[in-house]
């Protein structure tokens, strides 16, 4: 069950933390992957050390022409998995211009270029899966990610549109939230103990989640015993949402 020989997957910011964890995961299901990072091919090439068969690509997605950046460099794809995004802590009142700007481009504008670089060749397959990644602050607010939240329920949007534009070629179009996920952007923040105790009261489960954790439901998605679910948002959050 869930193999993807054969298959071909670009999973966006997959040098470390969930992307790497999903890369790792399809990869390991026969899936040849594309290990995208933003600014370092040796970072993505390290990361290739972990995902077997990985092949690194290069791309800043806060760039016009990101996706034909990558598309130059990976050609057509089975699978899209959109995990990269930036975020930026600061009260709303002193988001700057290049910081909201920057949020956008890459955490929602970037979705939209590489589906529409990405998508004819699935249609013309008449399959394809595409996977967003949001986040918890989806449904819960933080004071400090007024910005990143809303560019997160922006893509969530855009993914419900497109499963239901896209459902009649074959292709499945699902977002997932992860909650508080132990990886690297979040790691100084938790290692304080008192804000992690703070943390840990809101999650009904009581811990942070592990990369692992997200990645068997986008393998789920990405398969084919996932082909009937689309239009899916996909909370993954200890419950932190309720």
């Amino acid at each position: 069950m869930f193999g993807l020989t054969g298959k071909k997957a670009l999973v966006t910011g997959s040098t470390q933390g969930i992307g790497l964890a999903v890369a790792k995961l399809l990869a390991g299901q026969g899936a040849t992957v594309f290990v995208h990072g933003a600014t370092s091919l040796e970072k993505c090439r390290r990361a290739c050390e972990e995902v077997p068969g990985g092949i690194p690509v290069l791309a800043d997605l806060g760039e016009p022409d990101c996706a034909d950046t990558l598309y130059r460099q990976t050609g057509d794809v089975d699978i899209l998995v959109l995990n990269a995004s930036v975020q930026y802590k600061t009260g709303w009142n002193e988001i700057t211009y290049e910081a909201f700007r920057r949020q956008t481009d890459v955490n929602f504008g970037s979705s939209l270029a590489l589906m529409q670089v990405y998508v004819p060749h699935m249609q013309k397959q008449a399959w394809g899966r595409i996977v967003t990644v949001g986040s918890v602050n989806q449904y819960k607010q933080h004071p400090d990610l007024a910005v990143y939240a809303a560019t997160k329920s922006a893509q969530l949007n855009l993914a419900e549109n497109m499963a239901r534009q896209l459902a009649p070629f074959g292709i499945t179009v699902n977002n997932i939230a992860p909650g508080v996920i132990d990886t690297p952007r979040n790691s100084a923040a938790l290692s304080d103990e008192t804000y992690r105790a703070a943390v840990m009261q809101k999650i009904p489960c009581g811990y942070a989640g592990e990369p692992e954790d997200i990645a068997p439901a986008v393998l789920l998605l990405c398969s084919e015993e996932g082909r009937y679910i689309t239009g899916a948002d996909i909370p993954i959050d200890g419950g932190m949402r309720l």
